[in-house]
């Protein structure tokens, strides 16, 4: 019986580099769908439904980081978003919004597969995690956690998080109380590849935060320790904790 193969969707409006990296993913093994706008990517992927999306920034109809905002409204699918050289504001507000990685042209093949492959590589291994999951529910304050339905709940209200979101927290939870290093927190979340790469986790830490902080700007659960990294509180608001 032949595997499923892992659908991908590719949007660029060039068309040159479209081809050369839809070719590429296809010679790796991937089935691939191809745009050359924005719209027509939101269309496709709410159509094919892909397991990773590959979204260039600058696209007529609808940029990217539009699409991508649009796109996690309803789904979770692993997003690599692709920048030009320099503009670094683009790479931040696509992980803002929710993005999983980044590409920055020009980038060789090699370096577009190692992302893909890392990107799947975690969206699997989360799948993993979820099905042995052994500690079942954690409590810390108002927040609950289901490690087994990747659930998170604080008081009566449900948290919508993204993988990488979900990912962050489920691992500064069951480490409450320890300060986990920004490597420590980046190796196990995105991969030993990832190791320095200290502005992406304080975006989706940031971003996290906005989510499950009663006031982002002064947190209570996910506390910065300053040049080490962060601690998950167990006595969320205990006066005299470092919370920024």
């Amino acid at each position: 019986m032949t595997s499923k193969k892992t659908r991908i969707l590719t949007a660029d409006d060039d068309p040159q580099l479209l081809r050369l990296v839809s070719r590429n993913l296809e010679f790796d093994g991937y089935e691939v769908i191809t745009a050359r706008d924005g719209q027509e990517a939101l269309e496709l992927i709410g159509a094919h439904h892909p397991d990773l999306i590959l979204l260039d920034v600058m696209m007529p109809r609808m940029d990217g980081l539009t699409v991508c905002q649009h796109v996690r409204e309803f789904s979770a699918v692993p997003i690599i978003i692709i920048t030009a050289r320099g503009q670094d504001n683009d790479k931040v507000k696509g992980l803002d919004l929710g993005a999983d990685d980044y590409l920055t042209k020009p980038f060789s093949i090699e370096e577009l597969l190692a992302r893909v492959r890392a990107v799947l590589r975690r969206t699997q291994f989360m799948s993993q995690e979820q099905t042995h999951a052994v500690r079942t529910v954690t409590q810390i304050g108002e927040m609950s956690i289901d490690y087994a339905q990747r659930k998170v709940m604080m008081g009566e209200k449900e948290i919508i998080l993204t993988p990488t979101e979900y990912r962050i927290l489920a691992y500064l939870t069951q480490n409450a109380g320890r300060v986990i290093t920004q490597d420590l927190l980046l190796e196990h979340v995105w991969g030993n590849e990832y190791i320095g790469e200290s502005h992406m986790l304080q975006v989706n830490v940031n971003r996290l935060r906005r989510k499950v902080e009663p006031d982002p700007s002064h947190p209570n659960y996910i506390l910065t320790k300053i040049g080490i990294g962060y601690q998950f509180a167990l006595n969320p608001g205990k006066v005299g904790q470092t919370t920024n």
